[in-house]
């Protein structure tokens, strides 16, 4: 007697999982195959948030017509009355407070357009200084420029022709000496006057000569626990404390400690109560300085893209525009790699997560903050950044790699069936949207299709129940996806313009293969 089939339940097979965007950000660092899922191999032109990445924001041009390069953006910030921004271009500087095309020089004659520059105020006013170590210093006082020499505010001691680098501490100018382990400090309260001068020689062992000086606070303000830090070319730093270096009581040495040469003369920078330099090893915060002969790596800014760092300073280097600049009203901080005499990429990181990511396009000499808005230098241009969803009209290109992930079952072969990016915008950004195996980065060739939002039209739809555009919108359609192998990872390449778009997560449909 035949026998009824028997019907084999096969259950479901597939499963869907939802890995976060690489909120956590680039990392440079660890192996792809421990990577944690909130890391990314590749982020390009995105900016890490604590809760999603987002398409960076870009930059109009603000002044136009310069005959070069701009090398150096300087704010001069008075205590009262309105501020003003100059750029340096060839011999002259040029007055780039207002939008347009630039004007007449207000400096000309000058040798170099590489400054370096501060601001000082005293009973007299409020003073812009700046050095090149090629010119005498020049300044502005909020009306009129003036020359070292030419009988308005002149300093006497050393030549200002030969002062590389400038910088206040208290309440005196100090001036680095080009090629000279050699400083000089104005009297008090003081932009002109006789200067006395500091020998560094018998100090460094090392040799070399004095690249920069800041201050430097352990509670991160002004003080009586203010630290001068001075660094040479051999990546030297001595530190000392005191405010009148002419008394034995009043300055003495805190310690002598090494670390990475420094690169450029803008190696330096104040950041969240300490001071971080660019050097071979990174971005050196201080502080850790001063706890071993030299910086672990781990305990570097830049941690977590170390070996990018190491490329970039042996490949870049030598040219000039190497510098940092902290963007507080949005959480950044940016260093700058020139990776030509006209090009540039920008490493910013989260000051809220320490997350990383890498931004190409803003081809920048300098940067400078002005106004609590963040302006830089390029070629024949001074642009305002971070004010516009497009690079100057022109589209944001970027890219994004997850880290690789295994499931939670690393010896298991998978197949990939639908993915789907969750994400936020307000207009229709063109993706491509894909699924690597293995450790593959190559782009996907695959498209990201989404739902079109239909957005209300004035004086033609229904109020109260149209919705209205300007929003942003969802978006998370599946798309078919193939791929086999033990590992994946979400890979995201598009352009945007005049919208903004966030990532904030990444769901997969994956299927287990065979072991082999």
């Amino acid at each position: 007697m035949r026998q009824a089939q028997q019907q084999l339940n096969r259950g479901q097979i597939s499963r869907t999982l939802s890995i976060p965007s690489p909120v956590m950000g680039w990392n440079a660092r660890d192996p792809v195959a421990e990577m944690k899922p909130t890391y990314a191999v590749i982020l390009d032109n995105y900016f890490c948030t604590p809760y999603d990445v987002m398409v960076r924001y870009g930059y109009s041009n603000f002044v136009t017509g310069f005959a070069g390069n701009v090398n150096t953006i300087a704010s001069y910030s008075p205590v009262s009355g309105g501020i003003k921004l100059f750029a340096s271009c060839g011999a002259s500087i040029y007055d780039a407070s207002t939008l347009g095309a630039v004007g007449a020089a207000v400096v000309s004659g000058m040798t170099s357009d590489k400054y370096q520059h501060v601001n000082m105020g005293t009973a007299g006013g409020n003073f812009l200084l700046m050095v090149n170590g090629a010119d005498k210093l020049v300044g502005f006082d909020g009306t009129t420029w003036w020359k070292d020499g030419d009988g308005t505010h002149d300093i006497t001691g050393v030549d200002t022709a030969t002062i590389s680098n400038i910088s206040v501490f208290g309440k005196k100018v100090w001036l680095i000496q080009r090629n000279t382990l050699k400083v000089w400090y104005l009297p008090t309260l003081s932009i002109g006057g006789a200067a006395q001068s500091i020998d560094f020689g018998s100090l460094f062992n090392r040799g070399g000569y004095l690249v920069a000086m800041l201050d430097w606070s352990l509670d991160g303000g002004y003080g009586m626990d203010d630290y001068a830090a001075f660094i040479t070319s051999e990546g030297q730093v001595a530190i000392y404390r005191g405010y009148d270096p002419s008394s034995t009581t009043t300055w003495a040495l805190v310690g002598q400690y090494d670390i990475g040469s420094p690169i450029g003369k803008r190696c330096m920078t104040k950041y969240a109560g300490d001071v971080t330099i660019i050097c071979q090893d990174g971005l050196a915060p201080l502080s850790k300085s001063l706890m071993s002969s030299r910086v672990n790596s781990q305990e570097m800014l830049t941690d977590k893209i170390i070996h990018v760092i190491s490329d970039y300073v042996s490949q870049y280097g030598s040219n000039f525009g190497w510098e940092c600049c902290l963007f507080p009203k949005e959480n950044m901080y940016l260093l700058n790699v020139p990776t030509s005499s006209t090009t540039s990429y920008q490493l910013v990181m989260n000051t809220i997560s320490g997350a990383w990511s890498r931004w190409i396009g803003l081809n920048a000499m300098c940067f400078e903050l002005h106004g609590d808005n963040l302006f830089f230098g390029g070629n024949g241009v001074v642009c305002k950044a971070w004010d516009t969803q497009a690079d100057n009209g022109a589209n944001i290109n970027f890219e994004g790699q997850q880290a690789f992930n295994y499931f939670g079952s690393q010896g298991q072969l998978k197949q990939i069936k639908m993915v789907r990016p969750v994400i936020s915008t307000d207009g229709a950004p063109s993706v491509l949207f894909g699924v690597n195996t293995d450790y593959d980065t190559s782009q996907p060739t695959g498209i990201a299709t989404f739902t079109t939002s239909t957005s209300a039209i004035w004086d033609s739809s229904t109020w109260d129940s149209a919705i209205w555009g300007g929003d942003l919108k969802i978006k998370k359609d599946w798309q078919s996806a193939f791929g086999l192998g033990y590992s994946l990872a979400a890979h995201m390449v598009g352009s945007s313009k005049n919208l903004k778009m966030r990532w904030a997560s990444t769901d997969y449909v994956i299927e287990p293969a065979g072991v082999i």
